[in-house]
């Protein structure tokens, strides 16, 4: 328990700064109620907003340290470093698959966009594009915190789930956590896209789910094969890709 104590304080710190660096994201007025920018200042509502996901951030890591070794899920590099246990997946092989799988992933997502581009409603254009991410936020809360929350936290559970209900541990075990966590984690994407669109239509609904879970298949099968840490890592390679994307 000493171990496990360790490992999460350790993740929980990691997230924390990625959940600081949304402090460096620029988003517009008009999307928050005239009365509650009158009432507080929008500084004090940024740091506000920083709660919920500090909550949610604290349940995936408690679930994910209750769960993952029972479910052969790994944090190698990290428990290595914090002398837990040492690694059976090396970090330079983390680090080679984190990549190869990121620059797959960010090239998919990006052709996924440019090919579906032209079912996005303009409204929900000229949000995003009011909405500035930057690239320290991108990496540090894509990148790592999104991943302790999708992959270590709700992934871990999922697949613990699936292997209390089957009494197995095999590849369909982990294929319905991994599927289920991307599909569930873009659907969360949903709430927003009414708020902003009165009427999507099925095409543009495709692209959000389809945008938002693609890569999360790559990221929790390294997950699972490859440990944590790789998901990390081409979770943040993919946003390196995206941006590149976005210059063209």
């Amino acid at each position: 328990m000493h171990n496990k104590l360790k490992l999460g304080l350790t993740l929980f710190g990691l997230s924390i700064l990625g959940i600081l660096s949304m402090l460096t994201v620029t988003f517009p007025e008009d999307g928050i109620p005239k009365e509650l920018v009158e009432a507080i200042p929008l500084e004090t509502l940024k740091y506000l907003s920083l709660i919920q996901p500090t909550v949610l951030l604290l349940i995936a890591v408690f679930i994910g340290i209750m769960l993952y070794d029972k479910v052969n899920l790994q944090v190698p590099s990290i428990s290595n470093a914090l002398k837990i246990e040492s690694p059976k997946i090396s970090f330079r092989e983390q680090i080679k698959f984190g990549v190869l799988f990121g620059i797959i992933a960010g090239i998919l997502t990006t052709t996924v966009t440019l090919v579906l581009k032209t079912s996005i409603p303009q409204e929900f254009v000229k949000m995003q594009e009011k909405v500035q991410f930057t690239p320290i936020a991108r990496f540090l809360y894509g990148g790592i915190t999104e991943e302790i929350l999708v992959r270590f936290g709700f992934m871990t559970l999922l697949v613990w789930l699936a292997f209390k209900i089957t009494k197995n541990l095999n590849d369909l075990t982990y294929w319905v956590g991994i599927v289920l966590a991307s599909l569930l984690f873009a659907i969360g994407h949903f709430p927003t896209v009414f708020s902003v669109v009165a009427n999507p239509s099925a095409l543009f609904l495709t692209y959000i789910m389809v945008g938002n879970s693609i890569a999360g298949l790559f990221f929790g099968w390294l997950y699972w094969r490859k440990g944590l840490e790789a998901a990390i890592i081409a979770h943040i390679m993919t946003h390196v890709v995206m941006m590149m994307g976005e210059m063209i």
